[in-house]
């Protein structure tokens, strides 16, 4: 479904990703760790195409996005829906107007099936009787809820999501793990989640990728990266701040 073959991004003379090779299989959830800083969401900009390589091909379905100019490639990422850091909503607009944004831009539906379909992708995040609230007045969990539906009205084919679980707290957190893992089971989506929450990554991987000074150094099915014996994996996922990330 994804193909990404010896990406580079750099900003100046930070260079960020280095030649990161990876592949995400049609309908699995693909989680890529690593520390704050890493390029986590540089990738996942990449693979969306909010951002272009100095070097290396995103391939989707064989299409390469580098390739692509921006109408083609605006048509394309229609079939992704992106979930932000921080949710990213309008402050000014309703949570309605917010979950329609998107679909009243870039459809034609008329406005009756519009309403219907912001409905029914906030009942499949949980949320009822919430259309004319504004986004001051929800809490964390529920503002990440309505960029998720926001994400899925459109019946993503690729779901990406940049730090699901940041902010909130355990119990909210476990509930967007759990409506990932709903949204891959009724819709079929093909997930990429970047995050550095080890208990996130265990419940809603199908497979682990750590990114590490711009390279992937390991993937692995959650028990394979458990049992790592790579020491810089096994430092991470056990959270040590001692010392520095230690090397081969």
């Amino acid at each position: 479904m994804i193909h990404i073959l010896n990406l580079h991004k750099a900003f100046g003379d930070n260079q960020v990703l280095r030649g990161v090779d990876l592949t995400v299989n049609m309908g699995e959830t693909m989680v890529v760790i690593g520390q704050s800083g890493s390029g986590k969401s540089v990738l996942i900009k990449h693979i969306i195409g909010l951002l272009k390589p100095d070097l290396g091909e995103i391939r989707v379905d064989g299409v390469d996005m580098t390739k692509l100019d921006e109408d083609e490639l605006q048509g394309y990422t229609k079939r992704f829906g992106f979930l932000f850091q921080g949710a990213a909503l309008f402050d000014s607009m309703t949570v309605s107007e917010n979950v329609a944004f998107g679909l009243e831009r870039y459809t034609d539906y008329p406005s009756e099936e519009i309403e219907g379909i912001v409905r029914e992708s906030l009942a499949r995040v949980g949320l009822h009787d919430v259309e004319d609230m504004m986004p001051y007045e929800l809490s964390g969990g529920m503002k990440k809820r309505v960029g998720l539906a926001r994400a899925i009205a459109y019946q993503p084919e690729i779901m990406l999501y940049d730090e699901p679980s940041t902010g909130l707290d355990p119990i909210r957190a476990d509930a967007i793990n759990d409506l990932i893992n709903m949204l891959k089971k009724e819709m079929g989506v093909t997930s990429v989640v970047i995050t550095h929450d080890m208990t996130s990554s265990f419940k809603i991987a199908d497979r682990i990728a750590m990114l590490y000074e711009g390279v992937i150094i390991e993937v692995g099915t959650p028990d394979e990266i458990r049992n790592s014996r790579n020491p810089i994996v096994q430092q991470f996922i056990h959270g040590e701040s001692h010392g520095p990330i230690k090397t081969w």
